[in-house]
């Protein structure tokens, strides 16, 4: 990348930060979509002289490296970012990115779990706690674990979001949280009377002798001071291989699908549903809308005077 096109991602990524609140492996992504752009124009042409041809060439060039229709699309995203930036700041006297249309991307359907199944996970998660030969160690991590599986269903939180809770959360008086998301956004979930019960009896648990105090709900022996992504993964892998389920079906991620994919079931709007899980984009929550489509074809079947006959 020259040293020209460099400045002007540079000066891209500082407006994602500051205007649109992006995060640092958001903008680390961005930063290395945008060098691999610029390094296949070259020295000859940059990113201020870029054509609509030159864009197609480079999306070809991507499609001969082998890249799946989503890396494309995304490298396509961050593109037209780019040059819609360079417009609206007089870099360039027009976007060339405005006529393109990108790649297909197949719409995959998000793995979940049934009601029955995420029933089954959290009762093999609390086994311990209602066993007596049971040590206070396994009686604490089985609460940990419950605590966590309440409350990532109970209220569709990014694993990010769930491990970094502070310890005032198990705490609060409200049936509700407040969460930081995404680019600092605040958002209310709400909490269940099982969630708010498991993270008091965790919080028994976790403050006996020995136990020293942290500003976060989960602490862990980390960089970040919390528990991580990797451990709270490796920990439910383990729970629900003993709940009779394969590893790959569960995932903190499948529990949030679950939580949204439950609410739609039984009757929740889709924008009340983007609310909670924090989406800024209804087209993120409308992965979805299966579960709306199969909840209209039953609403049709059972209550259309006509639906049951062939």
């Amino acid at each position: 990348m020259t040293g020209p096109d460099r400045r002007l991602v540079a000066l891209f990524l500082d407006m994602m930060a500051a205007e649109r609140g992006a995060a640092r492996t958001t903008l680390s992504a961005y930063e290395a979509d945008l060098a691999d752009y610029a390094d296949f124009l070259g020295s000859d042409s940059g990113v201020r002289a870029a054509t609509p041809d030159r864009i197609r060439a480079y999306l070809a060039d991507l499609q001969e490296r082998g890249l799946k229709a989503s890396s494309a699309a995304r490298r396509l995203s961050a593109v037209r970012q780019f040059h819609r930036f360079l417009y609206a700041e007089g870099y360039r006297a027009d976007d060339p990115t405005a006529a393109l249309s990108g790649p297909k991307r197949a719409r995959s359907l998000p793995k979940t779990l049934s009601i029955a199944a995420v029933d089954r996970l959290l009762a093999v998660a609390r086994e311990p706690l209602d066993s007596a030969a049971a040590s206070h160690g396994e009686k604490l991590r089985a609460a940990r674990m419950s605590c966590l599986l309440e409350l990532v269903y109970a209220t569709g939180l990014r694993v990010s979001e769930l491990i970094s809770l502070p310890v005032s959360a198990a705490r609060a008086k409200e049936d509700f949280l407040i969460v930081k998301g995404k680019g600092n956004k605040e958002r209310l979930v709400p909490l269940t009377p099982a969630a708010k019960a498991m993270a008091r009896t965790y919080l028994d648990l976790a403050g006996a002798p020995g136990k020293s105090a942290s500003a976060f709900l989960f602490p862990a022996d980390s960089e970040s001071g919390h528990l991580t992504r990797q451990a709270f993964a490796r920990d439910l892998k383990m729970v629900a291989a003993s709940a009779g389920f394969s590893a790959d079906l569960v995932s903190p991620h499948v529990l949030r699908h679950a939580f949204a994919s439950h609410l739609l079931q039984n009757g929740a709007d889709l924008r009340v549903v983007q609310e909670l899980l924090g989406h800024a984009d209804i087209s993120t929550t409308q992965i979805y809308t299966h579960v709306l489509d199969e909840r209209l074809k039953a609403m049709v079947r059972d209550l259309h005077p006509l639906g049951e006959k062939p």
